[in-house]
């Protein structure tokens, strides 16, 4: 299961994102992503070719509410090289965007709104999502706000998973290392971790981000580079 750094608080990318993305770098993380929104187009640029140079996987996931700005992160990801578009709710426009290029394409189960985005719904309207979704061919896998969504949060990841036949993300809300183990369980391809690791929200040595890092990586089963 990977564990997805964000370099986001609050679903914005922090203006300090290349420093903590260096930091994040010596401490071994090799998956790291940043939201369509918080930084200009040239800011992001110079940051995903800094992550590109370390030999990082690029995450951008997209929290923009219209389909306009979907459509125009959909583009930005293509400008810039991401390997997988997150997030957005709506594949008829965006999928067409991605096709000929090697960006994966992992959109929102369920109906999400608001920002910051929160999912909405019974579960079993989650899951039809879920399975109606990743029955398309150009939907490579699913983001899942499981922990912004209420009721039993682990079996609906669970339920999702089973339904999708395809990678599932879980993001947003994850902060402690039984929600991580959680998403194991589940069956997840992997989580992501941005305001919970800036906050200092894990037990561990410290608050530091390196030590906040290292204590989610173990608890992803993954060792400290």
């Amino acid at each position: 299961m990977d564990f997805i750094f964000m370099l986001t608080r609050d679903d914005k990318t922090v203006p300090d994102a290349i420093a903590l993305a260096q930091t994040a770098i010596e401490v071994g993380v090799r998956h790291i992503g940043f939201k369509d929104v918080g930084l200009p187009f040239d800011a992001l640029r110079t940051l995903h070719d800094a992550l590109r140079a370390a030999g990082c996987t690029t995450y951008l996931e997209v929290v923009s509410l219209d389909e306009a700005s979907e459509r125009s992160s959909a583009e930005m990801s293509v400008a810039l090289g991401v390997d997988t578009l997150m997030g957005g709710v709506r594949p008829d426009v965006v999928a067409p965007l991605l096709r000929g290029t090697d960006c994966r394409y992992y959109p929102f189960a369920g109906t999400v709104r608001g920002h910051p985005s929160e999912l909405h719904g019974a579960p079993e309207a989650i899951v039809e999502s879920a399975r109606m979704l990743t029955q398309r061919a150009d939907v490579d896998g699913l983001d899942l706000l499981a922990y912004r969504a209420t009721g039993d949060i682990p079996a609906l990841m669970l339920q999702v998973c089973a339904a999708a036949g395809k990678p599932v993300i879980m993001a947003g809300g994850i902060d402690s290392p039984e929600r991580v183990a959680a998403c194991r369980t589940a069956g997840a391809a992997g989580f992501t971790v941005g305001t919970a690791a800036l906050k200092g929200a894990f037990p561990a040595a410290s608050a530091s981000l390196p030590d906040q890092l290292a204590a989610i990586q173990a608890a992803a089963g993954r060792r400290r580079g």
